[in-house]
């Protein structure tokens, strides 16, 4: 029986309430966790954290786009490529954790109490991202969002939870990071219960062997993004103290955090992005991408107002007074989500057109120069430095995918130059003339960035359509209504 997929429409805005609502809970059980523990703790946990997540991507290993890009085929078998999915992923989490604690054990020889706080921390949470990644990654292939981001506000509820428990009863910082990854793995079992309720699997199905196809560069594609955020806490834990990574890994997380609103529009279209391929309607597909790197780009700019122009006051009031050092790293981290929104999407466009060794290359440029940026600019300026390398690197890969990007005209034309232009000549004006008056420039960009959704002729030609479509399917179901009422009279 086929699948009933959602609309583009439909999916982002079920991703963006969840999307929304997760984001805030994570932020804010980062908030009460940085209210109740030193500095240096929270140095110590944001590395632990950096390998957590690096190993938890090496359970999925590219993995979820191959299984993307093979549910979009023509009668693809749904459960014989789920099954085979979920072998490979139980092979991965063992060798994973096996090999990644043997390399944490060689690194913190002499940190006992590091090693102790990566148990803690590491098992539950990438056991738990694993389970969560199964089901997101089957919903998302159904195109049914809906559940996707059920499991997503789960594990953000969970963990404000178990944070605010630690808080509350002044537990110790041990056992509160323990908690914390427990909140990821509670999640993984509602996602695989989600999942088992519409999905039939045998241990003796076949091995789906479409999987390997491609599967190298999906796996290095994958692993250098996941290390992309990641390596900042790392490399700056070998040339600043762990206080002043306390203070970077502050300011990262928010916008690392915020991230996640492009993330929402590019989990609606990606499945679209592979099926237009696969059928070969290729005019679509760059029409599709142009309207997905505009959309990430608005969503970008828009996250990152507030928290350039009241950085200060952010720090101050999420975090309290110990804090503010990190106020002024905010404000250079912000622009991150800009550059970032437009890459994901573009990489996206490179994903789906069959182009992933490109998109693989361009992640390796930006991590070596991660790496070198981080590492340079840190010991010579420090904190400063650090974040300007943060901000560095986005740049790189949002110029690398474009120019590998087989259509880099008409998207450097119609959306990526024209809607960088505009931001920063608006954030520049309003610097010059508003910048004592913070809340008044906030608002004044955030309207200007709206305006420029407005004076886009693609917009102003879309809205009205959607609109009438919207109207139309209302229409269509008042009319089933009234049908099915009068058959039942």
């Amino acid at each position: 029986m086929k699948q009933i997929r959602n609309s583009i429409g439909k999916n982002i805005f079920h991703l963006f309430y969840s999307t929304a609502l997760s984001s805030i809970l994570n932020a804010a059980s980062l908030i009460v966790l940085a209210s109740f523990i030193s500095t240096d703790d929270y140095g110590k946990f944001s590395v632990v954290l950096a390998f957590a997540m690096i190993m938890a991507y090496l359970t999925e290993a590219g993995l979820n786009q191959i299984v993307l890009r093979e549910g979009a085929k023509k009668e693809a078998s749904i459960s014989l490529i789920m099954a085979s999915f979920i072998k490979l992923r139980l092979g991965l989490t063992l060798a994973t954790l096996m090999i990644g604690f043997l390399l944490i054990h060689w690194m913190y020889a002499g940190d006992t109490a590091l090693i102790t706080l990566s148990y803690a921390l590491i098992f539950p949470l990438v056991i738990g991202i694993a389970m969560q990644s199964i089901s997101i990654t089957y919903f998302q292939m159904l195109e049914k969002m809906q559940y996707s981001g059920m499991i997503r506000m789960v594990s953000a509820g969970l963990l404000i939870t178990v944070i605010l428990v630690g808080k509350w009863f002044y537990i110790d910082p041990m056992i509160v990071f323990f908690l914390y990854g427990s909140a990821y793995f509670l999640a993984g079992c509602f996602g695989i219960f989600l999942t088992t309720k519409t999905l039939k699997l045998s241990i003796r199905f076949p091995f789906y062997k479409g999987l390997w196809k491609h599967w190298g560069p999906f796996l290095v594609t994958g692993l250098l993004f996941i290390l992309l955020p990641q390596i900042g806490p790392i490399v700056l834990e070998k040339t600043l103290t762990w206080k002043e990574v306390g203070y970077f890994a502050v300011a990262y997380r928010i916008p690392q955090a915020l991230q996640q609103l492009p993330f929402i529009i590019a989990g609606a279209f990606f499945p679209v992005l592979f099926r237009l391929f696969q059928a070969g309607d290729y005019e679509q597909h760059v029409k599709k991408s142009i309207t997905q790197v505009k959309l990430m780009l608005l969503a970008g700019m828009l996250a990152a107002i507030p928290f350039y122009h009241l950085s200060d006051f952010v720090i101050g009031v999420l975090f309290g007074e110990r804090w503010m050092e990190a106020a002024f790293l905010l404000k250079v981290l912000a622009l991150v989500m800009v550059f970032q929104g437009g890459s994901i999407a573009l990489g996206d466009g490179l994903t789906t057109r069959a182009l992933q060794s490109r998109r693989m290359t361009v992640l390796a440029v930006g991590v070596a120069s991660g790496v070198m940026f981080y590492a340079f600019f840190s010991e010579r300026y420090g904190l400063t430095g650090a974040v300007v390398a943060g901000v560095l690197i986005e740049v790189i890969l949002l110029f690398g995918f474009l120019i590998c990007h087989p259509d880099r005209m008409v998207l450097g034309k119609r959306a990526v130059v024209p809607y960088l232009i505009y931001f920063f000549i608006t954030l520049l004006g309003i610097e010059v003339f508003l910048s004592s008056i913070p809340f008044l420039a906030a608002c004044t960009q955030f309207v200007l960035i709206l305006a420029l959704a407005v004076m886009d002729k693609e917009w102003r030609e879309k809205v009205p359509a959607l609109l009438k479509k919207v109207g139309l399917v209302k229409e269509s179901k008042s009319k089933i209504r009234k049908e099915a009422h009068d058959g039942a009279s």
